[in-house]
């Protein structure tokens, strides 16, 4: 990787903790909300409720969380609810959590989970700008829990640090890059422009290397021999725990 400045996995996505979720506003109210007892059943309303300070009392398939996610961190502290597809009821009802927080059409249905404590589904993105729509779903998502100066805070704070690394890639120039993690030995995920990096790529004036196809999530799991096409790109392969894999 010629020219790239050196940034770590860990960094980039503390800088990008603002989960793609849209909130569909209801009649819940932040008064009856208690904050240590907020279940999530999905990885994207974890982020956004760590971004505001709050450690979920429960998460969906927190093991993967650590794995694919990191950042922000999942304290140990946290109970692990079972899949996010299938989480589990009857721990949830044991647990009687103050609210339920998940990303639309993904996992039981509202209707089910309304049985147990009552909760709130977000749109992942519009397929177009996650990154917009993270930052109006984390100032929605303050206004609900009257935590407006933790969100206020927490953009301002990656404000600073999108500014603060904008020298670093002034003298790089315009060589696309390639944003991909590995699946297995064979295969890589990457990243497109309708995905949560490509705002910070705009930031910084990089091209985005992968102009393929991609799902709503903005990505796509490729053979490792298509990326073989790619000569003149720099790669930025993101790890989770398979360092062994990568250096196969």
């Amino acid at each position: 990787m010629s020219g790239l400045p050196l940034i770590s996995r860990r960094r980039l996505l503390t800088a990008m903790a603002l989960s793609p979720l849209l909130w569909q506003m209801n009649t819940a109210h932040a008064a009856a909300i208690d904050p240590n007892r907020i279940v999530a059943l999905e990885w994207l309303p974890v982020e956004l409720l760590l971004a505001l300070g709050i450690v979920p009392y429960g998460v969906a398939d927190t093991i993967n969380y650590r794995l694919w996610v990191s950042e922000p961190p999942l304290p140990d502290s946290v109970i692990d609810v079972g899949l996010r597809t299938e989480p589990n009821l009857e721990l949830l009802t044991e647990m009687k959590p103050s609210f339920m927080v998940w990303s639309a059409g993904y996992g039981p249905s509202p209707e089910m989970l309304a049985r147990i404590a009552p909760g709130r589904g977000f749109n992942f993105s519009d397929g177009k700008q996650p990154l917009a729509m993270a930052r109006k779903s984390l100032t929605e998502m303050a206004d609900l829990l009257n935590l407006q100066r933790a969100a206020e805070t927490h953009l301002a704070q990656y404000e600073d640090f999108i500014r603060s690394m904008k020298p670093r890639f002034v003298k790089r120039g315009a060589r696309p890059l390639l944003l991909t993690t590995l699946i297995d030995p064979r295969h890589m995920l990457v990243f497109g422009p309708n995905s949560l990096f490509q705002e910070i790529l705009d930031d910084y004036g990089i091209p985005n290397a992968w102009q393929g196809e991609t799902n709503f999530w903005g990505s796509t799991a490729v053979s490792i021999d298509r990326l073989a096409a790619y000569k003149d790109v720099d790669v930025l392969c993101f790890d989770h725990d398979n360092s062994k894999d990568m250096d196969a």
